[in-house]
């Protein structure tokens, strides 16, 4: 089982004791403090993910999805559905809804299953994903 959670507004992914960021981050980061290497140059536009280096231990901390696909399979499958094509940058609104959570309400804490998450099929999921990103 993988989890995802966020680290500097990117998703954190947590699978078979590999971590990769998908997106990129929205705020500086202390790699180390986190338990990782500092990635070269992100810039999820042209790469939508990365496997990141651990230098000690690290986790998915905070709220989190928890998903049965792993790998760079889940790694590939949450960059198309999250991130926001023309900047690489994860929705917040996708991720809240991925959560379950509207924009008032308090994160929830722990994890949440999300296999709905990888199985919506893609025509499905890009009517979804254009309703939550539509400017209001």
């Amino acid at each position: 089982m993988a989890r995802v959670g966020r680290l500097a507004g990117a998703l954190l992914v947590e699978t078979g004791g590999d971590f990769f960021l998908v997106g990129n981050t929205k705020e500086p980061c202390d790699w180390a403090a986190n338990g990782f290497e500092a990635p070269p140059r992100i810039d999820a536009t042209e790469r939508p993910w990365i496997r990141l280096g651990q230098v000690a231990n690290a986790s998915v901390r905070g709220p989190h999805l928890v998903i049965e696909l792993e790998g760079e399979a889940l790694a590939g499958e949450l960059a198309r559905r999250m991130l926001i094509e023309r900047n690489g940058s994860v929705s917040d609104r996708l991720w809240r809804l991925a959560l379950g959570v509207d924009d008032e309400d308090d994160l929830p804490s722990g994890g949440l299953s999300a296999r709905w998450l990888v199985e919506v099929p893609e025509p499905v999921w890009r009517v979804v994903r254009d309703a939550v990103l539509r400017c209001l």
